[in-house]
């Protein structure tokens, strides 16, 4: 999650989405937005999932890229980097709400400058709300680490609260990729974190809505 840059081969280029044999390009999905940076000149504007697994990276123009040849990726790290810090955050901000109400994520978009979550709440209460938010933000003083790390899919389903979503189960697969905040958090989930909470700095809650019945909404940003 920390490579800021890498060599790789193209194994194709049709007009402006190319396909590396390697890349350090995380995909949009699960409510992260796709990386953005260069491959050799050429400016990457977002990368995407393509068919069978692949991974798209869009160009902002068509370039003549050579099937086979070798090119230069790196990412625009620092919106990168804040992406990774604003997702960590809302894994810490999904534990707690979780821990303190039982309140599962029923929608979440994570952007580099303002991202948010939806919860499903009954009480429609800022003032804990907010108490929640302050929580997360003690625990990130405290720097705890961030691991990720592999386990069976029948051994991960045991343990309580490994996926806080209200409508997705974890993908059917042998092996699910674990993001553990140590001390606050376990979740089944394949995006990309920070190393420990003290890289979040902390997080700033902007703004809670009322999003209907059972349904609260929470925007936050980081500094």
């Amino acid at each position: 999650m920390y490579m800021k840059d890498f060599t790789a081969k193209v194994i194709s280029a049709e007009g402006n989405q190319v396909v590396l044999d390697q890349t350090a390009f995380n995909p949009h999905g699960g409510g992260l937005l796709g990386d953005t940076g260069w491959i050799d000149e050429a400016k990457v504007v977002d990368t995407v999932k393509g068919a069978a697994d692949s991974i798209l990276h869009v160009l902002e123009a068509p370039v003549g890229l050579t099937v086979g040849a070798e090119v230069k990726g790196k990412l625009d790290w620092d919106r990168r980097h804040r992406i990774m810090r604003m997702h960590t955050s809302a894994h810490l901000l999904s534990a707690i709400f979780n821990k303190r109400t039982g309140a599962l994520i029923t929608g979440n978009q994570i952007e580099p400058d303002k991202s948010r979550i939806d919860f499903s709440l009954e009480d429609f209460d800022r003032e804990r709300m907010l108490t929640y938010c302050a929580e997360a933000n003690e625990a990130i003083t405290k720097n705890p680490p961030v691991k990720t790390y592999f386990m069976k899919r029948e051994e991960a389903l045991k343990i309580p609260g490994i996926t806080k979503l209200a409508t997705a189960a974890p993908p059917d697969v042998q092996e699910l990729r674990i993001v553990e905040i140590e001390g606050y958090d376990i979740q089944a989930d394949g995006g990309v974190h920070v190393k420990n909470l003290g890289e979040i700095v902390k997080i700033d809650p902007i703004k809670f809505e009322n999003k209907g019945k059972s349904n609260r909404r929470l925007y936050f940003a980081i500094p």
